[in-house]
């Protein structure tokens, strides 16, 4: 935490301070009446400061003016070992506003409660094509901005997240510096004291990355007390209750990583550390905090409620959804926070460049905020070679999704041919094994005898080497990519706003419709032209036609990128099918199955 010197520490200085006191204060008690009725009224509109730049053009405390102290390491939590109870005022008159940007993010922070007002993302646009601001208005106005302090007494609270702070400038060490663009952005400092309460806070910026340095110390009276830092208010990125309802808290505690949805979150409970982050995040964006001292870090979660519009586009639709709100609050309980907090995409490359402390048995990096799911062993390589061909072959992910896609069928084709095989059998030993049921059909469940059927039953699939489970192993191996991928696609960033020909967002659903319906179509077909194996032809007639429409309703509102997946792996399949229909295996099935249901009609 950068130092301020105190000025009551220079020689010579009680004297002077001590006539000041005894002036201001004849003079205050003599026009005491003339104050009230003329004495200033407080600003209206909070003035606004120019951007700042290299280097900022922002004012320093008076010299009459102190700071808090860095709290001494001893038990007494006091300021400093001779501080006094009570310190000089610091307060701002008028309210000012600060822009601090760098080549990722633009933020504006307000000196009322040294509080966070914007916070956009230079490289990503929100859903109608607007720069994308983080700061969720609509929340942040009821529940808190980002930075504002979380107190366990409310009347703190409230006077840290209203009062107006000093605010300076600090140039960054001059060897701190991005080795492409030059130094990084200053320092903000915000100070306040009422002489009873005192409030720091410190936030440290670099030129490139999505990471803030963040300092904050309170004190009533000069006894250290709990105040974390907060991202308390969701995210401006979501506008639908579908977006809402993706949000979550996630932490690591040691080489654990928990993630909470709304339904498991209790509003203003606190959880105990070590933490080596902890944070909110919603589909493709998050806030961490990373604890300067893990073990001694807690964290405060927060639940609240909001009502939005039910239809972001039609103007006309008076109806509200109310949605569920998550924020967090960071920070140590035995004192002063030092922590680091990342604001931005939930991108792999940028997460994985934010240098975690070292735990056994846990990723070093941010990675783990985005959830794969159980099967993230399976969708995170799925997703990283999917980037690869993105950059190295194919420049647009919808072609991408396609190669891959055939990549995957083609590799599994064997697992395919494999369950035909396994199907024909059954098949063949179908009229025997009937022949067997019935032998035993007249004995109850319960009698010893009919296990004897099962005996039996065993016996035969041994002697004509078949696998009961062989037509359903190739498809339980196929599954987990299917649902790998439907999580990677959902939680992959890059996704995001990415356009395929008439889709302009492959992570939202088809605008048009063409890909769901290409589902239905393509497992139309599909279904007509896999033998079922045992399934009655009427029953295979009624299948043939509850699927697709089944699959038609859950694929509906999919994103595009999965339903390209799922549409581009049935038509291959469509195709795979048609050339084993058309092999010896393929003819002697059907041959079968066409003698079975004759031998029905009759």
């Amino acid at each position: 935490m950068a130092e301020f010197n105190n000025p009551q520490q220079e020689p010579g200085m009680e004297r002077r301070l001590l006539i000041v006191f005894a002036l201001t204060f004849l003079v205050i008690m003599l026009f005491q009446p003339l104050l009230k009725k003329y004495g200033p009224q407080p600003p209206a509109k909070p003035e606004t400061s120019q951007a700042v730049q290299q280097p900022a053009q922002l004012p320093s405390p008076a010299p009459a003016q102190s700071s808090v102290q860095p709290p001494a390491k001893a038990g007494a939590k006091s300021l400093t070992a001779s501080a006094p109870v009570h310190v000089p005022l610091m307060q701002a008159t008028s309210e000012s506003e600060t822009v601090i940007e760098n080549d990722v993010y633009r933020i504006v922070f307000t000196n009322r409660g040294a509080r966070v007002k914007s916070w956009v993302l230079k490289k990503y646009t929100d859903d109608k094509g607007g720069p994308l601001e983080l700061v969720n208005n609509t929340a942040a106005e009821k529940f808190g901005y980002p930075l504002t302090l979380w107190s366990y007494d409310e009347s703190l609270r409230n006077k840290l997240n209203s009062t107006l702070y000093v605010v300076s400038a600090q140039n960054p060490d001059p060897q701190n510096k991005s080795p492409q663009n030059g130094p990084n952005p200053p320092d903000l400092k915000f100070v306040y004291s009422d002489g009873d309460v005192s409030a720091e806070k410190t936030f440290r910026f670099d030129r490139t990355t999505y990471l803030v340095g963040v300092e904050t110390l309170v004190a009533v009276k000069g006894v250290q007390v709990s105040a974390f830092p907060m991202w308390p208010a969701g995210f401006g990125s979501d506008m639908t209750g579908p977006q809402y309802a993706l949000g979550q808290i996630a932490y690591q505690n040691d080489e654990k990583v928990e993630r909470l949805s709304s339904k498991k979150v209790s509003g203003g409970a606190t959880l105990p550390g070590p933490f080596q982050w902890a944070g909110v995040s919603d589909q493709y964006f998050a806030a961490v905090f990373l604890p300067q001292h893990p073990n001694d870090a807690a964290l405060l979660t927060l639940r609240n409620a909001i009502e939005i519009p039910h239809s972001a586009s039609d103007k006309n639709d008076q109806r509200m959804d109310k949605v569920d709100v998550l924020g967090v609050a960071v920070g140590d309980l035995s004192g002063p926070t030092d922590a680091r907090l990342y604001v931005g995409p939930k991108s792999l490359s940028d997460l994985e460049a934010v240098h975690v402390p070292g735990i056994t048995g846990a990723e070093p990096d941010l990675r783990a905020v985005v959830d794969f799911g159980w099967l993230g062993y399976i969708a995170r390589p799925l997703f990283l070679w999917l980037k690869w061909m993105y950059y190295h072959i194919v420049p647009n992910w919808g072609w991408a999704i396609l190669l891959q896609t055939l990549i995957i069928n083609l590799a599994l084709l064997p697992l395919r041919l494999s369950q035909m095989k396994s199907m024909l059998k059954m098949q063949r030993v179908a009229p025997q094994i009937k022949s067997i049921q019935e032998k035993y059909k007249k004995y109850s469940l319960r009698d010893p005898r009919k296990a004897e059927m099962n005996t039996e039953i065993s016996a035969l699939y041994k002697k004509e080497s078949v696998n009961p489970a062989g037509g359903c192993l190739p498809l339980l191996i196929q599954m987990p990519f299917l649902f790998a991928y439907y999580r990677m696609l959902n939680v992959a960033m890059d996704l995001r706003h990415a356009p395929w020909l008439w889709v302009h967002d492959l992570s939202a659903p088809d605008p048009l419709y063409i890909l769901p319906i290409a589902i239905v179509v393509t497992m139309f077909f599909m279904q007509r032209m896999t033998p079922q194996a045992g399934m009655d032809p009427t029953q295979q007639k009624m299948m043939n036609l509850m699927m697709p429409a089944m699959m038609g309703y859950i694929s509906f509102n999919l994103p595009a990128g999965l339903s390209l997946y799922w549409a581009m792996g049935q038509l291959i399949g469509i195709v795979q099918q048609a050339a084993l229909n058309r092999s010896s295996l393929g003819r002697e099935m059907r041959e079968m199955m066409e003698k079975r249901a004759r031998k029905k009609e009759k």
